[in-house]
């Protein structure tokens, strides 16, 4: 009996963009500066994120050739730490406390709301690129809860109807 061939899904062969050679050579340059590139490579990396937003492998790449350490180093940095990020994130970062303090006094609404009136879900990105939304376990603000950051700006005591309010604060010029 013959068994039937289950379709390989096609490979897609995409080419990334290359990266911005003014932000490559900025920080090749901040590298380039370090005193004693032993133990810099956290900074490095949050450079590396400052200029280019998030840390795709080209990125971490860059930052292996120049400090001259393992790529799999610079990954496991990257993968191992909250604050470093392999997906692009918007222009306007939201983070919405999901912690005990928030979640029980509305932070899953609030959450809710804003998925809603940006018609995009935890992790990914508006379409113009202006936000991105994550939730967070703790902000430290449990007296304020719930708690929303956007940018590094905290509002607390945030109800789903002062969404478009907040968000609006954050037109791009």
């Amino acid at each position: 009996m013959e068994m039937a061939k289950t379709p390989t899904p096609a490979v897609r062969n995409v080419k990334s963009p290359p990266l911005p050679e003014a932000k490559v050579k900025e920080l090749k340059q901040f590298i380039a500066a370090l005193p004693d590139k032993e133990d810099q490579l956290i900074n490095v990396l949050h450079k590396a994120q400052e200029l280019f937003g998030y840390l795709p492998r080209k990125v971490q790449v860059l930052v292996a050739e120049e400090m001259g350490v393992p790529l799999a180093k610079v990954y496991g940095v990257v993968t191992f730490y909250t604050f470093f990020t392999m997906e692009p994130r918007g222009r306007h970062p939201i983070s919405i406390c999901q912690g005990t303090a928030c979640f029980v006094k509305g932070g899953e609404r609030v959450l809710s709301s804003v998925k809603d009136f940006l018609h995009v879900d935890v992790g990914e990105v508006t379409a113009d690129g202006r936000f991105s939304i994550n939730t967070v376990r703790c902000v430290g603000g449990c007296a304020m809860a719930p708690v929303m950051v956007v940018d590094d700006l905290v509002f607390g005591k945030v109800t789903p109807a002062q969404i478009p309010g907040i968000l609006a604060q954050f037109e791009d010029e």
